[in-house]
């Protein structure tokens, strides 16, 4: 039987997995890890090769013979990263991150040019946030002339790697409408956003055609053969990383809401239509799946807690034992958590903040669980304005690397009183990259099942990584959520200034 293989190019690493639908089973999975450069200004960049060197060396980890029976793949790739390429396909400067701060002015420059950011979320449905691509076209123009003079197509990461794949370059609904420039009501390109991140150029020229979520294209001769692949391996058009997590939790059909604990936070749920929020409280996107998937985010999730154990000199694998030696509320220990700026909130500019130190509280154990608190609450934070919009649900389904934790899967759930489930097949995004190849392949051979009906089949919570809410424990974090509110509403006007 055939395989199916999603791969996902995070911020930290790149990763496969090889997934048997007959046998409903990962069969085998690999990653490789990727540097970051940073620097003060708050750039946060990656060169595009090494991506592709780590996707190759995740298929080079992987035996031949299951090499050879891939059917179909998809990429899941970081949102908001800005790859500049030539006419002949070269990559003309490091692709700026979706933590990238350094534009922050930009960002305001582009709304200003249109009316502010009223007008900007009336014309797109969003702002234009720190982190999102289009502030990165001016700040390129700026700092890399001579790359935004030979600049001839706009890729996100993902887009990239497709490129790779296919030797074509195109773009879909999902992914795009997180440069900042989509119009996610119509799912068109707003001329007047484009016009207003360079008047002097027509930046539709540079942006790659729009393919639909269940379209296949041809790998690459070369590239088959690079990775092992068979000849008549088809790619599928993938997604940003959020996106392809939705498939992967299943969270591609109404009533549903997603978590995600990666380095950053991520909180959505799938829309039969646009959500927009007139004050930009969340990202209204476009799902990848046709529907539209309104989402939180958060700069800094598990980036805080890791941090932390570094500085303590432990791993995060110690990091429940930690949890269980401290109480709720970390005993007034308050960490805003905002290491790389933020987004939710909008603070691009913050900082992390420790404050309610004591002489009881100053220990390792509390302030890594004030960290995982701070990065919980952050999400809490987003969470509420979904609710204050009406949005209502019955369960979080838990994906990313800080789903692993028991301690923070019950976390979750206390703070927002709600049961947890974690998705059997671990790596959402990658996973979710590999249901949408299996789905493409079935429509491209005539089939007509919906990718829910694929979600249904194929996503299943493992019983034993569940948790529900401790109502004893409610009060504590109700309180410390208040009281990183308090901080957070002192600070704000110091971080924005």
């Amino acid at each position: 039987m055939s395989l199916v293989a999603g791969i996902d190019a995070g911020t930290q690493s790149v990763k496969v997995v090889v997934y048997d639908a007959a046998a409903r089973t990962i069969v085998t999975s690999a990653s490789a890890p990727l540097d970051l450069i940073g620097r003060d200004d708050g750039s946060r960049e990656q060169h595009a090769a090494d991506w592709v060197a780590a996707m190759q060396a995740c298929f080079s980890r992987i035996d031949p013979a299951v090499r050879a029976r891939i059917a179909a793949l998809a990429v899941s790739g970081q949102q908001h990263g800005f790859v500049p390429v030539d006419a002949d396909g070269e990559v003309l400067a490091p692709a700026k991150l979706w933590c990238d701060t350094s534009t922050t002015a930009q960002c305001a420059q582009i709304m200003d040019a249109v009316g502010g950011s009223t007008a900007t979320i009336a014309l797109a449905g969003n702002p234009i946030l720190a982190g999102y691509t289009a502030s990165k076209l001016p700040w390129t123009k700026t700092h890399r002339p001579e790359a935004y003079a030979r600049l001839a197509t706009i890729l996100l990461p993902h887009d990239y790697l497709n490129f790779v794949l296919t030797g074509q370059r195109f773009c879909e609904w999902g992914d795009a409408s997180g440069t900042g420039w989509l119009d996610v009501r119509t799912r068109m390109w707003s001329k007047e956003l484009l016009r207003a991140t360079d008047a002097d150029r027509d930046l539709a020229d540079c942006l790659p055609p729009i393919a639909a979520p269940d379209a296949l294209f041809d790998l690459e001769p070369a590239m088959a053969m690079q990775l092992g692949l068979p000849a008549t391996a088809k790619v599928a058009v993938g997604g940003g990383d959020n996106m392809m997590a939705a498939i992967g939790t299943g969270c591609v059909e109404e009533g549903r809401l997603a978590m995600s604990l990666g380095t950053s936070g991520t909180l959505f749920a799938y829309s039969d239509v646009p959500v927009i929020d007139p004050d930009g409280a969340w990202a209204a996107f476009c799902s990848s799946t046709g529907g539209w998937l309104p989402l939180i985010c958060t700069m800094n999730c598990t980036v805080a807690t890791e941090q932390v154990a570094k500085a303590f000199g432990f791993s995060t694998r110690e990091g429940d034992a930690h949890l269980h030696a401290t109480p709720p509320g970390a005993d007034g220990l308050v960490m805003l958590p905002f290491l790389n700026g933020e987004r939710t909130p909008d603070l691009p500019r913050g900082k992390g903040v420790l404050a309610g130190m004591d002489a009881t509280n100053m220990t390792p154990a509390h302030v890594y669980r004030a960290a995982m608190e701070g990065a919980t609450y952050s999400l809490k934070y987003g969470f509420d304005a979904f609710v204050r919009a009406g949005m209502r649900f019955e369960r979080i389904v838990l994906t990313g690397g800080g789903s692993n934790s028991a301690a923070w899967r019950q976390l979750v759930a206390d703070v927002f009183g709600l049961p947890v489930d974690v998705p059997a097949q671990a790596e959402g995004a990658a996973f979710g990259a590999a249901l949408q190849a299996l789905w493409a392949l079935d429509k491209t051979s005539g089939g007509d099942t919906s990718i829910a009906d694929v979600a249904r089949t194929h996503v299943a919570a493992d019983p034993a990584l569940s948790a529900t809410p401790d109502p004893t424990r409610a009060p504590a974090y109700a309180a410390a959520y208040a009281r990183f509110l308090q901080h957070l509403d002192a600070v704000t006007p110091l971080q924005r200034g």
